[in-house]
């Protein structure tokens, strides 16, 4: 695929490719690989095809992570896409120039109908972090497209299901900011993205994230999470889904979590 084809994303970013930027050291002709659920797009300047280090090592170690987090997702909340999604690798210029300025916190990956994703020579944890984040959002897009969720739910589901729970110095890190009062707002938490948040709010902000989800799935296991996506799914509510199992809609569960940090 040509270069031309290959940034037509920014455009949808609304963002200008910098001259400077064009030739990043890929040569712009992105390599194609399938898995059973993935269609993988790969263009990361990686020198050789063939050996451990080489781009077909990197591509196949990609779609094993990515059929991990299938899996995962499947048997935690049961949600699958019927359809091979789409997963763009980009070498990590390009990926830089082409989000610069979208956000005011540094993004390694997002969903927009396809998955894209700041590439790397090799699959490191972040990276393989982030394509089972994005995974995520991928699966209850195909699942239910015209479902829209607030991010604290979103992200913390993305987050949860992607990594696991907080260790020990994110939630003491979540403690401290609580009790000084400076958690982002319930507005910031409850809008559709995090968009708007900048460099210092948005790491909170996942942070918090995943701390709510991981507090639904304390209370209720995760079986509660599965029947809280199912009844999600029927209802497209996730007020009705939390009161159903819950017995709580998402502000309130929202305050008991801020009232359990800041103690």
């Amino acid at each position: 695929m040509k270069r031309a084809v290959a940034l037509a994303w920014i455009a949808w970013l609304g963002i200008a490719m910098p001259a400077a930027a064009r030739d990043p050291g890929a040569d712009g002709e992105f390599d194609r690989r399938r898995s059973r659920h993935f269609e993988l797009h790969q263009d990361v300047d990686i020198d050789q095809r063939a050996g451990r280090s080489g781009s077909r090592a990197f591509e196949r170690e990609v779609l094993a992570v990515l059929e991990d987090a299938y899996d995962r997702v499947a048997d935690a909340i049961d949600v699958a896409p019927r359809r091979p999604v789409s997963v763009w690798i980009y070498d990590p210029a390009v990926f830089d120039a082409g989000v610069a300025g979208a956000v005011r916190f540094p993004l390694a990956g997002f969903y927009h109908g396809v998955i894209r994703v700041r590439g790397d020579q090799r699959v490191t944890r972040d990276l393989a972090r982030v394509l089972a984040h994005e995974y995520v959002h991928a699966a209850f897009d195909a699942t239910a497209p015209s479902l829209v969720l607030p991010a604290v739910f979103n992200e913390g589901m993305a987050e949860w299901l992607s990594r696991g729970g907080l260790d020990a110095s994110e939630l003491a890190i979540l403690r401290r900011t609580a009790a000084a009062g400076a958690l982002p707002t319930p507005d910031a938490m409850f809008a559709p993205s995090f968009g708007a948040l900048d460099a210092s709010g948005a790491p909170l902000a996942y942070l918090y994230a995943t701390a709510f989800v991981e507090r639904l799935a304390r209370d209720h296991g995760e079986k509660g999470l599965r029947e809280l996506v199912r009844i999600l799914l029927r209802t497209d509510s996730l007020d009705q889904a939390l009161e159903r199992v819950y017995d709580a809609d998402l502000g309130a569960l929202d305050a008991a979590l801020r009232a359990e940090l800041a103690r």
